[in-house]
């Protein structure tokens, strides 16, 4: 994970958003069915439209998107995952499972660090 062109990190750097988990949580759960632009931002709370715009493009970019332009006024974009997008759902599963399981853990670690933090930051 140390060296720039090992897989793993190279994998992180593209999907290790919050918004583009999110996407492709969404696509998933679409699939195989398509998904409207102004859908996948009503079902990603607190995403912007650019931010949306460019974690498609990277999506898209990266293969694990297709994206499909329907020449209306104004023009309809649909997104859906790839075979390889599909593939990458079972990961980011496991990994919101086990964010699931611990949040509550790491939010007492948290919350403990910084009370013993305070006293020393006055003192």
């Amino acid at each position: 994970m140390f060296d720039p062109e090992c897989p793993t990190r190279r994998l992180l750097d593209r999907i290790g958003t919050k918004w583009t988990s999110m996407a492709v949580k969404v696509l998933a759960e679409a699939a195989p069915h398509e998904v409207r632009f102004a859908e996948l931002r009503r079902r990603m709370p607190g995403v912007s439209q650019k931010m949306l715009s460019v974690t498609l493009h990277s999506l898209v970019r990266d293969g694990l998107a297709t994206r499909r332009v329907e020449a209306t006024v104004p023009p309809s974009v649909h997104y859906r995952l790839t075979d390889l997008g599909s593939s990458l759902e079972v990961p980011l599963a496991a990994f919101r499972t086990w964010a699931e399981e611990h949040m509550a853990q790491i939010d007492r670690a948290n919350a403990t660090s910084d009370a013993q933090a305070a006293p020393a930051a006055r003192g």
